[in-house]
Parts: structure tokens; sequence; C-alpha cells
């Protein structure tokens, strides 16, 4: 069932579509991460791709392949993020005219880097609040204007030419042990394993997604594709409720292992990234890195590939990130805390609960429905886990009347 599927895929073909149009990302040893795993680790550098990301070898792989009458048609895609970008490069390097629909809230600096790489050959959409509302209206516009529709993964041409990321791995690497590879839709996935198959039957596909939208690990348990009612949407670009059918197809006998990555987790790695090594990743291309730990003993000693698929991240979303990242590493914490009512209660909290290199980064008092003042929001950030401990104890030792806000989670989205 692989091969015959394998026989509608010619990666090779698409590399040489591709050569004057992508560029081969470097393939990156990675020192620090080598000598903490004890292993030969290397990072494929898709975000250092023309828009950013592994994106537009699909999405230009599959537009040049279009017959005159669709190219002079136009297409449509759905996108608030690298697709739409890949699809825009695309357009304007085939003089092709393109429709990008966007959600309405789609920020900004997104808008401005699709106007930026699609120039006049595309008009930009902005229409509903959802990325499902979103693609709903390009549809419809690609069946009322006789388009062609450009999907961001479930189709053999797209999944040809993000597969051209393993041949130029395997074209510099030989006796590669494990690929970690992260999963939104597939299309990656099932590109990259189709391709190791062939090439390097030996080598493991490990995928990643994010904790939050566990479409492909789901969707292997049913034995086939499942609808997630609900995901978490911080790693955008690898969140979907639904992986692709032809790209569960082509990668549910090729995965070894399908790992679960926290939002916070990758929050960590994102930083790590950007401070030690000033690499700029984005959610999604911080996946594949951030799910070693999970492997330590299994990828000591040998031969490891992470795919950085991505570094379009907004500055905007540091401070989100860095909040992520303190709250999954043990180090700040948010109480709702009832002061007892008596003069130095507040004062008493500060001089005698907390300690010495703890820091209060946020107080509000929560205001009750007859104005009177209710108890506080305290947000607090500790050096180390065990500070955060002996905090605590202080706490329940002077019988301080509090909530832990991080471990109810319908509360912490509310007041957090």
């Amino acid at each position: 069932m692989v091969q015959s599927k394998q026989q509608n895929l010619d990666i090779n073909r698409a590399a040489e579509t591709l050569k004057n149009v992508a560029l081969k990302t470097p393939l990156q040893f990675h020192r620090k991460l080598s000598e903490k795993f004890k292993a030969e680790i290397y990072l494929k550098r898709e975000d250092l791709q023309v828009v950013r990301s592994y994106k537009i070898r699909g999405a230009y792989n599959l537009i040049q392949s279009l017959t005159e009458d669709q190219r002079t048609r136009g297409v449509v895609c759905a996108s608030a993020g690298n697709h739409a970008q890949g699809v825009a490069f695309s357009c304007r390097q085939l003089s092709i005219r393109g429709v990008i629909y966007m959600p309405a809230i789609t920020p900004k600096q997104k808008i401005n880097q699709v106007r930026m790489f699609g120039g006049d050959n595309i008009e930009i959409v902005l229409i509903g609040d959802t990325f499902d509302e979103c693609q709903e209206h390009a549809l419809k516009h690609t069946a009322l204007h006789e388009m062609t529709f450009i999907p961001p993964f479930d189709h053999l041409k797209v999944i040809e030419g993000q597969g051209t990321v393993a041949k130029e791995i395997f074209d510099e690497l030989s006796n590669v042990d494990y690929i970690f590879v992260p999963i939104g839709g597939g299309g990656l996935c099932a590109g990259v394993s189709q391709y190791t198959l062939t090439y390097s039957p030996n080598t493991k596909i490990v995928g990643v997604e994010p904790q939050g939208a566990p479409s492909m690990k789901e969707a292997l348990k049913a034995g086939k594709p499942v609808v997630l009612e609900t995901i978490q949407r911080f790693v955008d670009g690898a969140s979907v409720k639904k992986v692709g059918d032809i790209t569960f197809q082509l990668s549910k006998d090729s995965l070894v292992d399908m790992l679960l990555v926290p939002e916070g987790k990758v929050s960590s790695t994102i930083l790590q990234l950007y401070n030690e090594d000033a690499i700029v990743a984005e959610p999604a291309g911080a996946l594949s890195i951030a799910a070693l730990d999970q492997y330590a003993d299994q990828i000591k000693g040998k031969k490891v590939v992470c795919v950085l698929s991505g570094g379009n991240n907004d500055i905007d979303r540091m401070n989100e990130i860095k909040e992520r990242s303190l709250l999954y590493e043990g180090l700040k914490h948010y109480f709702i805390v009832r002061f007892a009512q008596r003069p130095g209660a507040l004062k008493e909290f500060v001089n005698h609960i907390l300690g010495p290199t703890d820091d209060i980064v946020r107080f509000e008092f929560i205001q009750k429905h007859n104005k009177e003042t209710g108890p506080a929001l305290i947000g607090i950030e500790v050096k180390s886990k065990d500070d955060f401990k002996e905090l605590i104890t202080r706490m329940d030792s002077y019988k301080l009347n509090y909530t832990l806000v991080n471990q109810n989670e319908n509360l912490f989205e509310y007041l957090v």
C-alpha cells in the first residue's frame, strides 16, 4: 500500500523544480545539544528558508504544476501564517493571480509579510473570526470564480515539495538514526517519511505535536483522521483539528513514535535557542528540539536530525512566551490570597512569608459585586523550584488562606 502511494510521489523531480526557487537550507551540527544528549545532533534550518519556513516548497511545487487554463483563472488559499506566505511568493514568482483569505484577527505583521512576498499578484481578504470560518469563505470564492484552491498539506504535489527537506538531509548526511519532525496537518511528515522509506529505510521518524493539538496521535489511535473538538492554538503552525487523509495514509506506517510536547516546554526551547544561539524559532519550529528530552536514552550515541521548520515568530509574542516558560519551569506562580481583615496582614506577608529572592510581579485586589475589596491576585516569581516549596511551607505555617491558581486551568484562564 505504501509503495503504490509512493509511486505517485516524485520528490526528486520536485527538488529539480525548486532548485532555483527554494533555498537549500543549512544542516547544522549543534554542539551544545550534542554534548547534552551525548549524541550527534543536527538542525535542519528551515527557519532560514526564503519565506522563513519550509511551506514555500509544497506551495510552489503545486502551483507551478497547474495547467495554463488554471494559471489564468488564478489560485486561492486560506491561511494565517506560513502557507499564505508560500502561496504569495509563488504567485509573484510565477506571475499568477492569487486571493489569500486570512482570519480578520490575523496580526498586522503577518498580513504585511504576505503582502511583501506577493506584491501586486495577490489580493488579501480578511474575514471570519476563526480559521475554519475563513476557509469556508475561501472555498466558496474558489468555486464561484472557478479558481484552484491550494491546500496547506493534503495534496500529493504539496507533499512532494515538503519531502525535498529529507532529500537535502540525506544528500548531505548518511547513516542518520533519527529524524524528529513537527506535525500539524502532516504534509512535512508525509514527504519526509516517504523519501526516507526509499533512501534511508533504517532511519526512524519520530513525529512531534503540541500537547494541546494531538491530531496525528489521535488519528493513529483511531486508525483514521479524526476531528478534535478543541485545540490549544499557541503552537499555531502545528495546531490543526484534523490531519490530512493523504498525509495520514503516508505517515501512519512510517512513524516509530508520536511525542506530545507541553506548550510551556516549547516556550522554554524558543528562549533557549534565542539566548544561546541567536536562532529565532516560531513555536512549531521549536517542537522537534523541545521533544529531545523525552528521547534522551534512545538517542544516546546516535546521529539525529531535528527539523527546525520555521522562524516566523512575532516579537509581540515574546511576553507570552516568557510567561509560559516561567510557568512551565515552575518559576512563576499565581495565588488568590484572602488576607485576614486586620492591620499589618499585608506587611506580614511581604516581610515574613516572601523569601529574600521571591519577587511580586503582579498584585491586584479582586473587586466583589458590592464594590467591597475582596481577595488579592498575586503573581510571584521565584529563583528555583526549591524556593517555591519553601514559600508554600511558610504560607502554610502562617495559616494563610490561599488558592494556587496555576493548578486550576479555568481559574487561570479567567484571571491571568
